[in-house]
């Protein structure tokens, strides 16, 4: 058994994330020898309980093996907590999902990143907001990071593709469960530029508390989150709190005092979360400001990719064949280069001076 199919195998029990299998892993070494080990043994790790350890214990080869011929054949990716293409954001969080089920695609690009969450019965003025700010900060190159839910989340995803950036939709069910089921047209169309993923097994129910699971990945994978319209005891809210956790920033869109659906962004505003009126309110928190060129710290890569951004916006391709180095390397270095506020992301994939 690969390494691979041992934890997809333990996510199959649902209670296993960063923490328990970090815990695990220094007592048994290596995934396949969790799955090999006496219920006893089990038992003595910290956190791993007689319902875990029944679960485990379980586990046969043959539930992972057809995990992983149905997510082959539906086109998904898994990735493991520890490979090279899992998110950087989010696996630096207390406890990250230990494999992620991903329709579509996500790149080093992904992680200048915002999420944006709110209400589900939101005004139109949330609704509204949510579009114009997503789609503001994708144009800007930042990939917009919501769950999908009707709502705030869905203009968040519309207000993205509209602008040709990037989004991704982390929903609290399996990829072959797409809840909520009308949005099943928005989450194709989010994975031809972005992802759709789930740390959840491919036909896990859209449960109720998946949705907190779900909330903590959101914040993860962000910055930053931006609350648009939150009710007292909204999911919204429950993101927030994760992000202050998770060492993310929290910005609030303010609203009406009198409205049901304000009271939860203006209560963050109280308690400390920046007020946002306008895109730069976000931006200027996350990047940092300007430093003249002859101040910045450049490294002989950045130069290079510098060197070959004049004046007209130049593909990510195209510097690729210019420079001989790998896409990857190529967006990590121009990730830097945008934080250094040198380079600016245009739609399709385009870099250009500032």
């Amino acid at each position: 058994m690969t390494e691979l199919e041992a934890l997809v195998s333990l996510n199959l029990t649902l209670d296993i994330a960063g923490i328990r299998l970090k815990r695990l892993l220094e007592v048994f070494g290596k995934p396949q020898n969790i799955l090999a080990a006496p219920r006893d043994k089990l038992l003595q790790v910290q956190g791993i309980g007689a319902k875990i350890a029944a679960k485990i214990c379980a586990l046969k080869k043959e539930d992972a093996d057809r995990e992983l011929k149905a997510a082959r054949k539906l086109g998904l990716k898994i990735i493991a907590l520890g490979d090279e293409a899992y998110p950087r954001n989010l696996a630096v969080i207390p406890d990250p999902p230990i494999v992620l089920y991903v329709m579509g695609s996500l790149g080093p690009e992904d992680n200048l990143s915002i999420g944006i969450v709110g209400s589900r019965r939101a005004s139109f003025y949330g609704l509204g907001n949510a579009e114009i700010f997503a789609s503001e900060l994708a144009h800007e190159g930042y990939t917009v990071i919501s769950g999908m839910a009707r709502g705030i989340d869905t203009c968040a995803h519309r207000g993205a593709l509209k602008a040709g950036g990037r989004t991704v939709a982390v929903i609290g069910s399996g990829l072959r469960r797409i809840y909520p089921p009308e949005n099943g047209k928005l989450a194709e169309e989010i994975s031809r530029s972005g992802a759709v993923i789930s740390e959840f097994p491919l036909d896990t129910a859209p449960l109720k508390s998946n949705f907190p699971r779900r909330n903590r990945v959101i914040s993860g994978l962000s910055l930053g989150i931006l609350v648009v319209e939150a009710a007292r005891n909204s999911g919204a809210l429950i993101t927030a709190d994760f992000a202050l956790e998770q060492g993310r920033e929290v910005f609030a869109l303010p609203g009406k005092v009198d409205s049901p659906t304000s009271f939860g962004a203006n209560g963050l505003i109280k308690q400390g979360a920046k007020l946002v009126s306008r895109i730069e309110d976000i931006t200027e928190e996350l990047l940092p400001q300007p430093v003249p060129p002859e101040k910045e710290a450049i490294d002989r890569r950045e130069r290079l990719i510098l060197a070959r951004i004049v004046k007209e916006p130049v593909h990510l391709d195209e510097l690729a064949e210019k420079t001989n180095l790998e896409i990857p390397e190529i967006s990590d270095i121009l990730l830097r280069l945008q934080i250094k506020r040198l380079v600016r992301q245009l739609p399709g994939k385009q870099f250009t001076r500032l």
